[in-house]
């Protein structure tokens, strides 16, 4: 007899509300991982629920060689749960199959305020970039219509795009402000708006 899913099942969830999913992109060491860990320590202390992806093009080795969930992955297991009471934390073998894309992994997640994507440039989310403008290849915002928002340690330009708002990069508050005014407002237990 087929069992019902669990309501957090990627197979029970509505397509994900772009509202609430933003990306951040930059170059490599722009500070991103900073900006994001301010971020979600302030909404989650707001009471917000927020996941986080973050893309990797390198190969993830979440497991210590030799413990006993890597052996029986790389003996073959499509999927490996390790679990405690604290946590858990599925590994997935694609094994050849296509990367899934930023849709399928959501979809993965449970339900949230805020996702918060870190990587997965090319999908077509809204994206604050971060942009220092120093030794870097340059800014993403002109060829990418995406872009919403830069944090920026720079002074704005004047050919900038209306659409796309410019931040401060050394204020995360300022950073956040616009956040919280982009995403809708979770609701909280009692059903009304948190702050």
């Amino acid at each position: 007899m087929h069992q019902p899913s669990h309501p957090t099942s990627p197979l029970n969830r509505p397509p994900f509300d772009p509202a609430r999913v933003l990306g951040v992109v930059g170059r490599s060491g722009s500070g991103k991982t900073t900006l994001l860990e301010y971020l979600v320590a302030t909404l989650a202390g707001r009471g917000w629920k927020v996941n986080v992806i973050k893309h990797s093009h390198h190969d993830l080795e979440l497991e210590p060689p030799g413990k006993d969930s890597a052996r029986l992955r790389h003996a073959g297991a499509a999927e490996v749960m390790v679990a405690s009471p604290f946590r858990f934390a599925i590994v997935h073998e694609l094994r050849g199959a296509t990367e899934p894309g930023l849709d399928e992994q959501i979809a993965r997640l449970a339900p949230a305020d805020l996702t918060l994507v870190e990587g997965f440039k090319a999908w077509p989310i809204d994206k604050l970039e971060i942009h220092r403008g120093v030794g870097d290849k340059g800014p993403l915002y002109p060829t990418d219509p995406h872009i919403v928002a830069v944090a920026s340690t720079l002074a704005r330009p004047e050919d900038l795009r209306d659409t796309v708002a410019w931040l401060d990069l050394d204020d995360h508050a300022a950073v956040l402000d616009w956040l919280v005014k982009k995403i809708p407002p979770p609701a909280s237990s009692s059903g009304h708006a948190l702050p």
